[in-house]
């Protein structure tokens, strides 16, 4: 069994910041890729960045050059910085894995269980 447990969400004022961690736990053999998601009240959930195990990174462009996405295979853990948050970033967020498990050559998609941001006055 494999589980990503999430934390660092919470409050924050306009243009502040927030850090962001997920890790998976378990059986875990191999992670290819990692990244978060965010779904807003009454809109469709998106994608924020990811990042592969061979290095490469992409955010979308409304977090470009705010939010930094990075990963510590050692821990199978993600991290997102967030910075110069907005208001439209008020969201929760979710990390998501796709990994292989030990014993297994199937890569899954594994979801953490969202953490609450909002940034508000």
């Amino acid at each position: 069994q494999v589980q990503l447990v999430e934390s660092g969400g919470g409050l924050v004022q306009p243009g502040g910041s927030l850090r962001l961690s997920c890790s998976a736990s378990g059986s875990v053999s191999s992670i290819y890729v990692m990244g978060w998601y965010r779904q807003a009240p009454g809109k469709q959930r998106e994608l924020v960045a990811t990042t592969t195990n061979g290095g490469s990174t992409s955010y979308a462009d409304s977090v470009k050059g705010r939010f930094t996405i990075s990963r510590d295979d050692v821990k199978n853990t993600v991290y997102l910085q967030m910075d110069s948050l907005e208001p439209e970033d008020t969201a929760v967020y979710y990390c998501n894995m796709i990994l292989r498990r030990l014993g297994t050559d199937v890569r899954r998609n594994y979801w953490g269980q969202g953490t609450q941001v909002t940034v508000s006055s």
